[in-house]
């Protein structure tokens, strides 16, 4: 019997995953990436869904997430296009309880309709995603209202990137909606600034939201926001 589900197709070139991204993840997780990194583990460890099972969204190989954080759920479905990263992901220590699942839950409109259904009940994390992938038919905000609003579910993702460092480098927190522009001039005070938009700010629709910078490589800077729905 045919699964009626979209297959995930594996990715190994894409610039955001792949070879490409793992040698980048090599060479700076220890290093450049190593503050961001505290601040997902920081956002992770506050994130407590009353739910057993756990549903990852492109964790790629879990350079982000700390140490001992599968382990909190009895088992962990990981949706993820890299092979490279698949490999290394399962041979975390704390994967016992790790298996991956073939859903393409990102590239049709009712893609995340399909994601519910399929594992009805599981908190489910985008890991740094829905920022790098278009939604199909409309707003990441609008689909995932309209589809995961009954389920538990937290994000981080890419708001802008940018070729200028920061003036500031402080994570901040805000308790309700802010635009754009106030939101850069948290980290950016002086001049203009050129920017590329990931189209998801404000993710959830409401707050509170957290901000921090994730410095890529030396020469690119993103902004990346945090957010997360109670079922």
């Amino acid at each position: 019997m045919l699964d009626p589900f979209p297959p995930l197709r594996d990715h190994l070139f894409d610039p955001s995953g792949g070879l490409i991204y793992q040698l980048r993840a090599f060479r700076y997780r220890h290093s450049l990436w190593a503050g961001f990194h505290a601040v997902v583990a920081g956002w992770l460890s506050e994130w407590r869904p009353d739910c057993r099972n756990l549903v990852m969204i492109g964790p790629n190989a879990g350079h982000a997430l700390p140490p001992g954080f599968l382990e909190r759920f009895e088992q962990v479905i990981a949706l993820e296009p890299d092979p490279i990263a698949r490999y290394l992901l399962a041979r975390r220590p704390d994967a016992r309880r790790l298996r991956f699942d073939k859903l393409d839950c990102l590239s049709t409109a009712d893609g995340l309709a399909l994601l519910a259904a399929r594992f009805p009940g599981a908190a489910v994390l985008f890991s740094n995603v829905l920022g790098q992938v278009a939604a199909p038919g409309g707003s990441w905000s609008a689909l995932l209202s309209r589809h995961l609003q009954e389920q538990h579910w937290a994000s981080y993702h890419d708001v802008i990137s940018t070729t200028r460092e920061p003036d500031h480098h402080a994570p901040i927190q805000c308790a309700s909606l802010v635009n754009l522009e106030t939101l850069l001039a948290h980290f950016w005070t002086r001049g203009e600034i050129a920017v590329t938009e990931h189209e998801t700010l404000h993710l959830g629709g409401r707050g509170p939201f957290s901000y921090a910078l994730w410095p890529i490589t030396p020469a690119r800077w993103h902004v990346v926001e945090w957010v997360v729905n109670q079922a």
